[in-house]
């Protein structure tokens, strides 16, 4: 990498963005001190252990260790390598690269450029037919008749695919696009007896489907006429993973941030129509059910999520189980207050856009209240049988209330129905919990405040020479003139091998003229090991001073640490020899210890 591009353009990259904006894109951010606070993205957990410093332009999470600066943060989040981290931030602050135009990393990427760039360009076209010809004069009527004006078909770029076979075919062969990459994203098909392409979406609305950040990887066709399929959607590709995609995700990512919620769509046209009335923090799976990627997502752009199915069976079922996913990923979940019998859609068109705000969306209920409503479903509660297994039931879903007051409203509520004692339903409660607990006894997400706990704890029981070698790396880093001291004075003897590791790469960092700074200081330590622990180490709250005397103490305590091992080694020998009945050498020994001891004292 680094004859490829200079390290002074990486760092010129480095310092054209901030940490805090570009993390703050995959998880909301709380200030708190002079860092800010957020959940971590790289595992699940309920209490905020991820941290971020403006100052060091760094971060770290307290709970799985990960850390480092902005590039690392982007390799881990993306799946990035580092060189393909350096152009996406590049790409951000206008910063050309022409040193990465012939390096293998953009050789690799250019089939996904093509297939991106391709997608790009089909819906470009698409558009261009519904807007401005007679071709699309059917699918614009079409669109408008069910209330698609031009500021959403504009908005959501919706498109059409004309009733021919070589449209697209014949537009990217003139403009040399590779028609067997477009095969391979679906828009482009071969026939069998003569091996040429043809379109594979032809008289369709095209809605086009796009990453997160907002480029076209892929449609969804709705035919126009009575042909079949009536959906029409792009396969899997390297660019289209449907199970990680949300739609309109890039056009409601503001608002989700800003509300600190999103609404949570079966399908595009939901979306849309949502949209325009004015519920714009809308997002939709693809015709599959929510994924944890898809929920991880979510949260990482918003705490509450409002689910907005269809209310068939079919869409009841999948709400239940959406919650069940959105809430293991930390989602505050609640359901939209949709009648039977309708989509999102038809309600908007038959009651208007207030009352689909006021009423559905904003009428939302927990969904704690949509199971006990989903579960009675279908059942006759005058009949006893039918009657004690919805309790039973509800009571199942209850044990899975965090909260005691949730858990004491539902049990009044199914007291005061169905005219039973409270005391009875809290038992049978603490039967179906324990029960559940001994099928379950070891939960599979183990909660972060423990794993938090655990490693403070850990940090806690470090022998001080360790957190002398700890704090003494954290000043060394702050300040060169302390680096130079502890050079003078110790050299690289540091006892943790890690540190003594990170220890030589800071003196040559600060051998080659470098001022302190440690988000550059760590990018250059090209191992994820110690880099974590260097992030870190970075990130400890420390003194603005260190007193000459709290210095020497560390370098003591660094100092003292192998002739404390030698000691221990001396005493194992004394009581070996005493056990051996040999008093004359471990009278000797002890003589030795006791000498090793004073010297250790002076």
């Amino acid at each position: 990498m680094g004859n490829r591009i200079s390290e002074e353009k990486v760092e010129k990259i480095r310092n054209s963005v901030d940490i805090v904006d570009v993390i703050g894109e995959y998880v909301q951010l709380k200030k708190q001190g002079r860092n800010l606070t957020g959940l971590c993205p790289f595992h699940g957990e309920k209490t905020p252990s991820f941290s971020v410093s403006p100052d060091k332009q760094l971060y770290h999470c307290f709970g799985c260790g990960a850390g480092g600066n902005v590039f690392s943060f982007v390799m881990a989040i993306e799946g990035y390598e580092f060189l393909e981290s350096v152009k996406h931030l590049a790409e951000r602050t206008n910063i050309d690269l022409p040193e990465l135009q012939q390096n293998e990393a953009a050789k690799m990427s250019t089939e996904n450029n093509t297939m991106i760039s391709g997608s790009e360009l089909a819906a470009k076209l698409y558009h261009h037919l519904l807007m401005n010809t007679e071709q699309g004069k059917d699918a614009f009527h079409y669109l408008t008749e069910r209330g698609f004006t031009t500021e959403m078909i504009n908005t959501f770029s919706l498109g059409f695919a004309p009733n021919a076979w070589d449209t697209l075919a014949h537009f990217f062969d003139k403009r040399k696009v590779s028609l067997n990459i477009m095969e391979q994203i679906g828009l482009l098909a071969k026939r069998d007896f003569d091996g040429k392409f043809f379109d594979r979406f032809r008289d369709r609305v095209m809605f086009p489907i796009w990453n997160k950040d907002g480029k076209v990887i892929g449609f969804g066709g709705r035919v126009i006429g009575n042909d079949h399929p009536k959906y029409l959607n792009s396969p899997e590709s390297k660019i289209f993973n449907k199970s990680k995609i949300l739609y309109g995700f890039h056009i409601a990512r503001s608002e989700m941030r800003k509300n600190n919620e999103a609404v949570l769509f079966e399908g595009y046209v939901d979306v849309i129509t949502a949209w325009q009335a004015g519920v714009r923090n809308g997002v939709a799976t693809l015709g599959t059910a929510i994924t944890d990627e898809q929920a991880k997502l979510i949260r990482r752009n918003a705490e509450s999520v409002i689910i907005c199915y269809d209310s068939d069976n079919a869409g009841l079922k999948a709400t239940y189980r959406a919650i069940e996913i959105l809430e293991a990923n930390n989602c505050n979940v609640k359901v939209a207050n949709l009648p039977e019998g309708y989509d999102p859609d038809d309600y908007i068109q038959k009651y208007g856009s207030e009352k689909f705000r006021k009423e559905v969306i904003n009428a939302n209920q927990t969904t704690m209240a949509f199971k006990m409503n989903f579960l009675r479903k279908g059942k006759n509660l005058q009949n006893e049988a039918e009657r004690i297994a919805y309790i039973e039931n509800v009571l199942s879903e209850i044990t899975s209330l965090t909260n005691a007051i949730e858990r004491d409203h539902y049990l009044r509520q199914l007291s005061q129905e169905f005219s039973l004692s409270l005391n009875a339903l809290k038992q049978e409660l603490y039967r179906l919990y324990k029960q559940k607990k001994q099928n379950n006894p070891q939960n599979e997400h183990q909660s972060v405040p423990s794993v938090r706990n655990k490693f403070v704890t850990e940090k806690k029981l470090l022998p001080a020479f360790h957190n002398a070698e700890r704090m003494l790396l954290a000043y060394m880093m702050k300040d060169i003139n302390i680096a130079c001291t502890v050079q003078e004075k110790i050299g690289g003897n540091f006892n943790i091998d890690e540190y003594h590791a990170i220890v030589a790469h800071l003196y040559a960092y600060y051998g080659e003229g470098n001022e302190p700074n440690s988000s550059q200081f760590i990018q250059r330590l090209n191992d994820e090991k110690l880099t974590r622990i260097a992030t870190e180490v970075a990130m400890m709250t420390i003194s603005e001073e260190l007193s000459e005397q709290e210095l020497n103490d560390y370098i003591r305590q660094i100092t003292n640490y192998p002739k404390v091992i030698e000691i221990e080694n001396k005493e194992r020998a004394r009581k070996e020899a005493e056990s051996k009945g040999d008093y004359k050498s471990a009278a000797n020994i002890a003589m030795e210890i006791i000498q090793m001891k004073k010297e250790l004292k002076h």
